[in-house]
């Protein structure tokens, strides 16, 4: 078996994603990390960069040699539909200011 070792870009340790093979296309490795960390492929999307060389892996289909380190980061989708409730300033509902006192 061979893996991959990964952490997200805030965290301290490293985790591991096992899979046969000398090789894991960076799609796949997506989708095992999101799988292990429970996310939701709608919201984020990850960014992959070899921990040594630090090197951005972008093309879906590029392959990663096994026992690499990356470093995960993750960013948002740029076409998802905006989430439910306030999330700035500028929502209606947020920090009105008071009238001031007479």
């Amino acid at each position: 078996m061979a893996c991959i070792h990964f952490k997200f870009k805030n965290s301290l340790d490293y985790d591991s994603i096992t899979f046969d093979g000398l090789h894991i296309a960076l799609r796949d490795l997506k989708r095992m990390i999101m799988n292990r960390k429970k996310l939701r492929d709608t919201d984020d999307d990850l960014q992959i960069i070899n921990a040594i060389t630090k090197k951005a892996y972008t093309n879906e289909d590029e392959m990663i040699p096994k026992n690499s380190s990356v470093i995960v980061a993750r960013i948002p989708v740029t076409n998802a539909a905006p989430r439910n409730g306030p999330k700035t300033l500028n929502h209606p509902n947020a920090y009105k200011e008071d009238p001031k006192p007479v």
